[in-house]
Formats: structure tokens, C-alpha cells, sequence
């Protein structure tokens, strides 16, 4: 049966794996070469790194990314301080499949249209956080959730789309990390407006919220962090991946 794509997010900073709730107070998990190790005998099929200390210092730890490319068995999305071209074709080369640009998305958008002429649509991710303000409407973030744009959702994801961004990879920042359920009214206006696939990220506490996004929000794909890296109440760190037995009767229609 079809299964849609189910991505454990990692992000790491300063070296090491962290979680964060709503973009905020990163804590340690543990290291991403062991997190890898799991991931290959848990047989997961997609893996995404977002290295947050990247993001604000603009320096991509290529060193890091190419051990963990070298250790994965999966393909693997990097994100994080990617601001040139240059930047991408190295990425490529030291064995990332895809690439997933946010902040330079915006400020540089021609960076989009030359990586997928130059590597294919589908190997460029343009990676959107939103926000909801209180007024209930919605407003794309960049910088790890620090910059407003002005720009809502919908219409950016079409921009992107329209630059030759092969997926999107969509998250709620008020959401992230908090275990309460992805936002689907978001989730589903942005997949019902694109024709590239959507990738649901933010909020998944358990697995029938990946099914709840893949259904009802329309998502070709979900990503998750929290629910594959911790355990319990207390959040005991653990990091897991649901069987193909699971993931099948999960989405079983």
C-alpha cells in the first residue's frame, strides 16, 4: 500500500542534537551519529537535520553534515544558514539529497529558481515557519522564527512554487515542540493552494496526529520531532520510529 513520507526532524546546535518548543530554549538530546545509528536500524526512509546555530551564524558545519551523510543509510534533507548557491552544490556533494532553504527563500528568492534549474525541483525544499497572531491571521517568519515578513502563508508557499521550490516544508512555530497536534486549518489552506507537495511539521504528540495531518490537512508528507525523540510523561529521551506495520495500519483509509 502507499504509505505517505514520515520525516523525523532533527535540529542540532553548537554540535549536538537539541529540542526546542516554539523555536525556543533548545535542549540537549544527545548526538546526531547516534541518532542516525537508530534511525538505520529502525529502517526510516527520510531524515531531515536543521542546524539551528547555522541559521543565525550563517556557517554551515559541512565537516558535521558530511559524517552524518556518511553514517546514514537514508537519504537526507539539510537545512540551516544556506545562503549561497555555492552553498547547495556542496551540500550536494558530500551526499545531502535535498536541500531545505528558509531565511535566503525570502531575502535572496532567485537562490530557489537557480538550485532547481542547476539540481532538479525536487531536490529545493523551501522551508516556511508561520505564526498565528492573535487576530487569527497567519504571518510567515524567518531566522528561526525571529523575523516577520508581512507575507502569509498562502501566498508566499505560491511564490515559492512559482520559483521552482519542488516541496515545502511547512511549520507551525506555535506549535513546535508542544506535543498538541499539528495545525490543520494552516496545513490544509497551503496544500490546497500548491501543487508540489506540503510537508506538515509542528505539534505531533502521537502517531494518529500524523494521520490527521496526511487526511484532513491534506499534507503529502509529515515531519515530526518530539514524538520520535521522547518517551512518557516526564519526556525521558528515546529516540524511535514506528514499523512499517504501524505506519500502514496508521493510514490505512
Amino acid at each position: 500500500m502507499f504509505l505517505p513520507r514520515v520525516i523525523p526532524i532533527l535540529l542540532f546546535k553548537d554540535l549536538c542534537l537539541v529540542k526546542t518548543i516554539r523555536f525556543e530554549n533548545p535542549r540537549h538530546i544527545g548526538g546526531p551519529i547516534n541518532a542516525v545509528k537508530i534511525f538505520n536500524v529502525k529502517e526510516v526512509n527520510e531524515i531531515a537535520f536543521l542546524d539551528i546555530t547555522a541559521t543565525k551564524s550563517h556557517v554551515i558545519n559541512f565537516e558535521m553534515i558530511s559524517k552524518i551523510s556518511q553514517e546514514c543509510l537514508t537519504p537526507l534533507t539539510y537545512g540551516g544558514g544556506v545562503t549561497k548557491f555555492d552553498d547547495i552544490g556542496r551540500l550536494f556533494k558530500i551526499g545531502i539529497e535535498k536541500v531545505a532553504i528558509n531565511t535566503a527563500a525570502f531575502s535572496n528568492p532567485q537562490i530557489i529558481t537557480e538550485a532547481s534549474e542547476a539540481y532538479g525541483s525536487q531536490s529545493v525544499i523551501a522551508s516556511i515557519d508561520v505564526s498565528k497572531h492573535a487576530n487569527g491571521l497567519y504571518e510567515v517568519f524567518v531566522g528561526n522564527g525571529s523575523i516577520p515578513t508581512g507575507a502569509d502563508p498562502v501566498s508566499y508557499a505560491k511564490r515559492m512554487e512559482a520559483l521552482g521550490a519542488g516541496e515545502l516544508l511547512l511549520t507551525s512555530i506555535d506549535r513546535d515542540g508542544t506535543m498538541v497536534g499539528y495545525d490543520i486549518d494552516l496545513i490544509r489552506s497551503v496544500s490546497d493552494a500548491v501543487k508540489i507537495p506540503v510537508i506538515a511539521s509542528g505539534g505531533a504528540g502521537k502517531l494518529q496526529d500524523l494521520r490527521s495531518a496526511y487526511l484532513h490537512g491534506k499534507a503529502s508528507a509529515v515531519a515530526a520531532g518530539s514524538i520520535f525523540v521522547f518517551f512518557g510523561k516526564k519526556k525521558a529521551v528515546l529516540i524511535t520510529y514506528p514499523d512499517r506495520d504501524e505506519l500502514e495500519a496508521l493510514f490505512v483509509l
